[in-house]
């Protein structure tokens, strides 16, 4: 049987998990969906505890109701700060403080008074590579801003300038980064070249990197160029390739050669509980760059690239993302063919790719082991 490709629709079945096995779809074996009414035969029905698939609002903040959560892409305990920036008063939390604060390193609170605060960075923070450790939580009040002028974070380990601790900068243990409770808004790299520039909001190499209960708004990165990518983040190597957590967190209106929301390149990710909205892929031309064109304009909410790898999306929902050329949600390719795309207890819907998706996964794009990435309880349309 074969379906164009906006007729895949993928649902949740109360209290199992169905696997469609024999069926095969435009060459593509599916687990645990319905499509366009086509139900699998009792026979191959296999009965598994379901998974919640509350979506929930788009407020970042909660990791409730959804899907679980691994301890590592929970909140940090910040009981004991390091550095509390701001006095009391709003007035108090200045760009100078933040910024000092992420050099020092360790675990960084915020008292800058009863209501939500806005910090307009006049520079971008930077993690030295001798903290071992540097926690960031704004408590839900606290919100970095860009002003539209500069990235408003950025870690990376191969950089000498913020100390080259190790011959390995590549693939070394720490800094160990983790961002929560936060609100980044109107960050900007364009122009930024360092590593092949991105990450609008935060640039990451190096280390680990976990984001807990934030939201992104806003943010943008340069606006051609064929791997260039990641409006609000873009990250490029982790320690021994474990995972970007990024758990509980919103992705709305950021705008980006690739990747409007997230870049990486042969970075895997967990993405659980999160909500991407919005956000644009804008580049023209693809990678490799047709002849004549910038290059770029894949990935409108996420951004992948690279060999072994993995992506997996569970618990979230991405609408109204668009990307100029291929994948309006997803662009995942591996070179190699050893890398996968796992999405599950997830809505696609409205994100629009310009040219290009594979067929059957409206908004998604890939390339990678096997013919199709795994879809598990999802819709996609």
């Amino acid at each position: 049987m074969r379906f164009g490709r906006r007729t895949l629709a993928a649902a949740l079945v109360p209290g199992a998990r169905l696997s469609i096995r024999g069926a095969t779809l435009a060459g593509l074996t599916l687990a645990g969906v319905t499509l366009a009414g086509v139900a699998a035969p009792p026979a191959v029905a296999e009965s598994v505890p379901a998974q919640a698939t509350s979506l929930g609002g788009t407020r970042a903040g909660s990791l409730g109701g959804k899907v679980p959560v691994p301890p590592e892409a929970r909140p940090a305990d910040v009981s004991r700060p390091t550095t509390v920036v701001g006095r009391g008063m709003p007035a108090s939390c200045t760009s100078k403080a933040f910024v000092r604060a992420v050099a020092r390193g360790g675990v960084i609170t915020f008292s800058c008074g009863p209501r939500p605060v806005t910090i307009r960075l006049t520079a971008t923070a930077k993690v030295r590579n001798t903290s071992a450790r540097v926690v960031v939580d704004g408590g839900g009040k606290v919100t970095l801003s860009g002003a539209g002028r500069r990235r408003i974070l950025y870690m990376n380990t191969c950089d000498r300038a913020q100390v080259w601790t190790t011959s390995h900068c590549d693939d070394q243990r720490t800094p160990a980064l983790t961002l929560q409770n936060l609100t980044f808004a109107d960050g900007d790299s364009t122009g930024e070249r360092t590593d092949g520039g991105g990450g609008g909001a935060v640039f990451a190499r190096g280390g680990r990197l976990t984001v807990v209960n934030s939201r992104f708004v806003r943010n943008r990165c340069d606006r051609t160029g064929p791997d260039l990518g990641g409006a609000a983040i873009r990250v490029l190597d982790q320690w021994h390739d474990l995972p970007v957590y990024v758990a509980g967190s919103t992705f709305e209106n950021g705008v980006c050669s690739n990747g409007g929301a997230l870049s990486g390149i042969g970075v895997s990710w967990q993405i659980l509980n999160s909500v991407f909205i919005g956000n644009r892929a804008v580049g023209r031309g693809a990678n490799p760059a047709k002849a004549g064109t910038p290059g770029g304009g894949n990935g409108g909410a996420v951004y992948g690239d690279g060999n072994r790898y993995t992506i997996r999306i569970a618990g979230s929902l991405m609408t109204g993302n668009h990307a100029n050329e291929g994948g309006g949600a997803v662009f995942f390719v591996s070179n190699d063919r050893s890398g996968t795309l796992r999405i599950e207890h997830s809505t696609l819907r409205r994100n629009v790719s310009g040219q290009f998706e594979t067929r059957g996964f409206p908004g998604v794009f890939y390339l990678g082991a096997g013919r199709a990435p795994r879809v598990v309880s999802s819709t996609l349309r």
